[in-house]
């Protein structure tokens, strides 16, 4: 099998409302680099940029566009620490282990807004993150967790919400508790994309779209990608596809697979709209996850369904509104301008995989949901690798992060079973 490129139903809101969104040309032929890049998104063009403004010479090739993947297509909400909790992630690493985790991720956090900013890059960010209990019993977890990160890791951004506050600042009763996030908030994911791309360029990276890697070796001191256009020879390799990895690379696709995430946008809902009127991001307790936000025309976008095969469904609008409508019920009929998916890539673990699955060639994928500001801080942190050493990369190495079982023939057939049983406890 070879790397694939998105196949993504619908033109996202991103996508319609960007405006310049600049080409880059396709691989014409055999190179040579000091570091090879395979996957244009966040991870990838983070690493290129880094890398070209340290002195190396970087090739970065894409099988799409630049943002065509998860990086250009999610719903944009930072979060804080790594996808899990703080209390879960210490039964396995630990307060000390746990402690570097969350730090790493708060510098990934501030590192992302700051390269924004002095970039010049809009990405229409937005303050303030909103996570909701969606059963009663999740309450005094939430309640907790507060405490912790504040009384534990000095994390004050975080505040308790109970049910009459939660509904005051989402304009819905539909949730019971919940926790107010003032040090982080939302971006639009494909300007950000946009414009790491053109700082990766002017910074001398050489970028290309439309260049599909069929197959990557390491032999004799060096790597060598396979393009139709011809071989990139370079003494590194970074592999960034991240759910686009299948066949490409057998390690990380035995421990990254992809699931399939939609998105609606529905028309501007007015100033005088009663939802989320602080303008923060939105998500809530359950296992399929459903995250949503304002844009900054007033737009409600809004995430809930996923897919756990490779085939897009036939009406992503219709079921996007009846789960907009459960939490709005005045919304159940709101027109959706544009519908849009994409493949996330996901650990059995749900945390990132970074690894160097052979001779100079590190594999970094995974982020299972939470990687708009963990994929770009690992790009950097690969360059910072290759430039002279970087402690946390270290940290996102040493995560324990196993394969998926089954092997070829029944990885997919059982992550489709797990997957759904975990939906199914959604309901019940």
């Amino acid at each position: 099998m070879t790397y694939q490129s998105p196949i993504s139903p619908g033109i996202s809101f991103y996508e319609a409302t960007i405006g310049d969104r600049p080409t880059y040309p396709a691989l014409s032929g055999p190179a040579s680099a000091d570091v090879v890049i395979v996957g244009g998104g966040f991870t990838g063009l983070q690493a290129a940029h880094h890398l070209a403004a340290g002195g190396r010479d970087v090739v970065l090739i894409d099988g799409a566009r630049f943002g065509d993947g998860a990086s250009g297509r999610n719903g944009g909400q930072l979060g804080t620490g790594q996808r899990a909790w703080v209390d879960e992630l210490e039964a396995d690493f630990g307060k000390d282990g746990t402690r570097a985790q969350f730090a790493v991720a708060e510098r990934a956090k501030a590192h992302l807004l700051a390269f924004a900013e002095a970039h010049g890059i809009d990405a229409d960010y937005r303050p303030g993150q909103i996570s909701a209990a969606h059963k009663q019993g999740y309450v005094k977890d939430y309640r907790e967790h507060v405490r912790i990160m504040r009384d534990e890791y000095g994390y004050d951004g975080l505040s308790f919400l109970d049910r009459e506050a939660l509904a005051e600042k989402l304009g819905s009763t539909r949730y019971h508790g919940g926790t107010y996030d003032a040090a982080t908030g939302h971006i639009n994911p494909l300007k950000y994309a946009v414009g790491l791309a053109r700082a990766a360029s002017a910074a001398g990276a050489r970028l290309h779209e439309n260049t599909r890697a069929r197959a990557i070796s390491s032999a004799g001191g060096k790597v060598t990608v396979k393009t139709d256009a011809g071989d990139i020879v370079a003494g590194q390799a970074l592999i960034a596809c991240n759910a686009f990895i299948e066949g490409l690379e057998p390690v990380t696709s035995a421990h990254v697979m992809p699931i399939r995430s939609f998105i609606g946008a529905t028309v501007p809902l007015g100033d005088d709209s009663p939802v989320i009127p602080g303008g923060e991001s939105v998500d809530d307790s359950r296992f399929v996850v459903r995250y949503f936000r304002k844009s900054a025309d007033g737009r409600l976008l809004f995430g809930g369904r996923e897919a756990y095969t490779s085939d897009n469904p036939a009406d992503i609008s219709s079921h996007i509104r009846r789960q907009i409508a459960e939490i709005y019920p005045a919304l159940e009929n709101v027109e959706i301008t544009h519908s849009w998916g994409g493949s996330v890539g996901i650990t059995l673990s749900r945390r990132p995989f970074v690894r160097e699955v052979m001779k100079n060639v590190t594999s970094i994928g995974g982020f299972s949901g939470h990687g708009v500001m963990l994929s770009n801080y690992c790009g950097k942190l690969y360059a910072d690798h290759v430039l002279g050493g970087s402690e946390d990369l270290e940290v996102m190495r040493n995560l324990k992060v196993g394969p998926f079982p089954g092997g070829d023939k029944l990885r997919k057939p059982l992550l489709f079973l797990a997957l759904t049983w975990y939906s199914l406890r959604d309901r019940f």
